[in-house]
């Protein structure tokens, strides 16, 4: 690292004191952008993705200068590419908890094996509810608030100050719980309105065992749910917003 600071300076002429602190903030950039939705997804090109990490580092740095250190010798390379990666893991987690949901859904709905997703293999009810996520979430200012929980980071994760592992694992534990609980509450509905359909189908087999109950109860149940997706999905969104918001809003904190 000290090689490529040197070349660095040699080509620029500037010293250490000037683009060491921008590359520490460019090692945590990349390393968070990397796991952010939308800016990290597989379909964007990695290009563009150095791009938009140049992109952040130029609106963080100025705002974290003074908290960075000028010399080689102390300069937390590994540490800063580490807290990187955890506020981006946060944020995967939301999106994985989309994709959950929509994993579910379409095991209750019978819509797992038809129309494959773009990208990340899972179902497409999967595919669906994580693109109008992330384009909802766009939409909204996600890079503003991106750079925001960027910026607010160095206050708990201060540039070279390792965190405690028991932290980390407490933390990293609330994060999974709360995303699993996220997904379990958007795949509510569907999952609550299959049980039910597929009892009262049991009760109907009772009653007329010589009804083929599979050659009808099949086809509207993937009618039922696509039905129940079109109607819900406006309603389940907003849902996975909060959550989004409520994460970038105290992005370190333990969630209760």
């Amino acid at each position: 690292m000290t090689d490529l600071i040197a070349r660095l300076e040699a080509l620029t002429g500037s010293t250490a004191g000037a683009l060491l602190p921008a590359l520490l903030v460019f090692l945590r950039v990349g390393a968070a952008l990397a796991l952010l939705p939308a800016f990290g997804e597989q379909a964007v090109p990695q290009r563009l993705r150095l791009i938009l990490a140049l992109a952040f580092t130029a609106i963080v740095a100025p705002a974290v200068w003074e908290a960075l250190p000028r010399t080689t010798a102390a300069a937390p390379f590994l540490i800063e590419v580490a807290s990187g990666l955890l506020l981006g893991a946060g944020l995967r987690l939301l999106v994985l908890a989309l994709q959950m949901a929509g994993t579910m859904i379409a095991q209750a709905t019978s819509l797992a094996q038809i129309f494959g997703g773009a990208g990340e293999p899972q179902p497409a009810v999967g595919h669906l509810l994580t693109m109008a996520g992330l384009a909802l979430a766009v939409a909204a200012g996600l890079h503003i608030r991106v750079a925001e929980a960027l910026i607010l980071s160095y206050d708990v994760l201060p540039a070279g100050a390792l965190p405690s592992s028991a932290d980390v694992a407490q933390w990293g534990l609330a994060q999974v719980s709360r995303a699993f609980a996220l997904a379990f509450t958007l795949a509510a509905p569907f999952t609550i309105a299959a049980l039910i359909y597929n009892l009262a189908l049991g009760f109907i087999n009772r009653a007329m065992p010589s009804l083929m109950v599979s050659f009808v109860g099949a086809p509207a149940l993937s009618a039922g749910g696509l039905i129940l997706l079109a109607l819900m999905t406006p309603l389940l969104l907003p849902v996975w917003q909060a959550a989004l918001e409520a994460f970038l809003d105290a992005p370190f904190a333990v969630p209760r």
